[in-house]
């Protein structure tokens, strides 16, 4: 497999183009008073552009981003992108983490140097993971899909063929929102390679049936609660399972467009009270934001909603995820299960309640996440 140092830089004329239509945005009328009810709220998605305008500086982030060892690899004759941060530490575990919608693998910058140097950041070396972060593919800088199925179950596996050609016969895995996905279907299908998988969603369905132990208490409100949010706020879900193409035509013409699409699943998903930059910066919401943009990727990104919801990951009679697994719970997490409800997905080792933190969590509360991280696998080395 041909595996090629890989560098960011995003040519001059690209952010030109982008500079351009932001300036150039025609902007909506909105709904006096109406603050974030209606969606994302016009006062701050002008504050953000303008400042996207004049005083975010793509340059810097790219250079912070370029810090990282990048390559691309021919995986099953696709092009994918990946960080790869050799561990420093007397054993290495090899961990792939896997991000999801709408981040890319900026999400992971702030875990990556924790896992793979833990001394250099206050840790103990023993506890450094050899870390590999891909970006999806139709993510970021990997290449983008032009076929049908491409749904979280086939990404998990190419995964799989991604370890092999570096090398690692075992390894462990953690994600969250499709990267759980991910996770689980690696934990499933490909039990003898997983050393443990670490997630903070519980994303495959258990199967339910007249041979299983009835729900409990928790379990009905969480089935319920799952409804109702969906009702509430699962619109953007909706269309991006069914009609993913006639959504991306705005998206990907309009930066600002972009920007309000994403910005505010950022702020609904996070433990921000309402406020999005009591949590991420100006430059973080951007950058994500930038990778889209000159990516090209947003189409390509949302078209995994419509494929999982066509094969979506379920376990089928007796079946659990038999490796040893770990659920991180962040409180303000879109998707928040109790514990007996993972216990009949995974076999389940670590349950940690975190006290707080939402959906973005290698983002929102990197220092928690990664300790969770390092106390799952610390017996497994």
């Amino acid at each position: 497999m041909a595996i090629q140092p890989f560098e960011i830089s995003v040519p001059d004329e690209v952010l030109d183009d982008m500079r351009q239509r932001i300036a150039n945005t025609r902007w909506p009328d909105e709904i006096p008073n109406s603050d974030w009810d209606y969606g994302s709220n016009m006062a701050y998605v002008r504050e953000l552009a303008d400042y996207w305008l004049n005083g975010f500086d793509w340059r810097a982030q790219e250079a912070m981003l370029n810090g990282f060892s990048q390559f691309r690899a021919d995986v099953e004759g696709l092009k994918i992108h990946y960080v790869h941060e050799r561990g420093r530490g007397p054993n290495p575990i090899p961990l792939v983490i896997t991000h999801g919608w709408p981040s890319t693998f900026f999400e992971m910058y702030k875990i990556i140097p924790l896992l793979s140097d833990p001394a250099a950041h206050g840790g103990d070396a023993a506890d450094s993971f050899d870390v590999i972060a891909p970006s999806m593919p139709s993510y970021g800088f990997s290449e983008r899909m032009s076929e049908r199925g491409w749904s979280v179950s086939r990404v998990g596996d190419l995964w799989v063929s991604l370890m092999d050609a570096l090398g690692y016969d075992r390894f462990g895995a953690h994600g969250g929102d499709w990267g759980a996905g991910v996770t689980a279907r690696l934990g499933q299908s490909h039990a003898d390679r997983m050393i443990g998988v670490h997630v903070t969603a519980v994303s495959a369905t258990p199967h339910i049936g007249a041979d299983s132990p009835p729900l409990t208490d928790a379990e009905k409100e969480f089935q319920r609660a799952r409804l109702q949010w969906r009702e509430d706020e699962g619109a953007y879900g909706h269309i991006q399972g069914t009609k993913p193409q006639t959504l991306s035509y705005g998206l990907m013409d309009s930066p600002v467009g972009l920007a309000a699409w994403i910005v505010e699943k950022f702020r609904a998903w996070s433990d921000c009270d309402g406020d999005v930059e009591s949590v991420y910066t100006k430059d973080e919401l951007l950058t994500n934001i930038t990778i889209y943009w000159v990516t090209q990727t947003i189409s390509s990104s949302v078209r995994i909603y419509y494929e999982s919801q066509r094969a979506p990951l379920m376990l089928g009679e007796g079946e659990i995820i038999t490796p040893p697994s770990a659920v991180a719970r962040f409180p303000k997490d879109i998707g928040y299960p109790p514990r007996e409800w993972a216990e009949r997905v995974f076999n389940l080792q670590q349950w940690t309640e975190m006290p707080n933190g939402g959906h973005f969590a290698a983002m929102e509360k990197p220092e928690a996440l990664v300790e969770d991280l390092r106390s799952f696998f610390r017996p497994l080395r």
